[in-house]
């Protein structure tokens, strides 16, 4: 099946256009610990809290949206993995006061993009942890082994829900949920 050119370059747009915005996520002190090949239980816990305060807020406007089957949503709510990571005496880690908006559908789409995206880098954490011997791993997982199948089906659908009308408020808000992310884990 191919992809009309004019549906098709959503993807390419938000690769490219939200681009420094993801690499400046990535420049935290979780990740360079990762990539130094020296992630501490610290970092990790610290990382997972900051996910959770973000994840739980926008999970629970998902669940404001109806979505069709083919989207497989309830498969797709995750906050729940970071509390299974988490030590069980730590407290409920707060959450996100400042979330992009997510009232509209392209919004959804765009802040989908980068938290599904998420689930691709967390099987390269998942074998990096591993390794260093930290047990925190659910979040990460992702979807197991039906994460590149789930990967796949979210940018078909993106790819048929993007119209010329809708294209740039899915990229701005995928940018903005990239931005608020950065801003959150990075807040003290």
């Amino acid at each position: 099946m191919t992809t009309p050119p004019a549906t098709s370059g959503i993807l390419t747009r938000l690769r490219t256009e939200t681009r420094p915005y993801h690499e400046a996520l990535e420049e935290n002190s979780f990740n360079q610990e990762l990539t130094a090949g020296r992630p501490s239980r610290e970092a990790t816990e610290h990382f997972l809290t900051k996910m959770y305060g973000f994840v739980e807020p926008y999970e629970q406007r998902l669940r404001q949206h109806s979505f069709g089957p083919a989207w497989n949503i309830d498969q797709r709510y995750r906050a729940h993995l970071i509390l299974q990571d988490l030590p069980v005496e730590m407290p409920t880690p707060p959450l996100c006061p400042s979330m992009p908006p997510l009232n509209t559908w392209p919004q959804l789409l765009g802040a989908m993009y980068v938290l599904e995206g998420s689930t691709l880098g967390g099987q390269v954490i998942t074998r990096q942890l591993a390794k260093a011997g930290i047990p925190t791993r659910a979040y990460f997982s992702g979807y197991g082994d039906q994460t590149g199948p789930l990967w796949k089906s979210f940018c078909q659908l993106l790819v048929q829900e993007a119209t010329e009308e809708n294209q740039d408020e899915i990229v701005e808000s995928a940018s903005r949920t990239f931005q608020h992310l950065h801003a959150w884990i990075n807040h003290a």
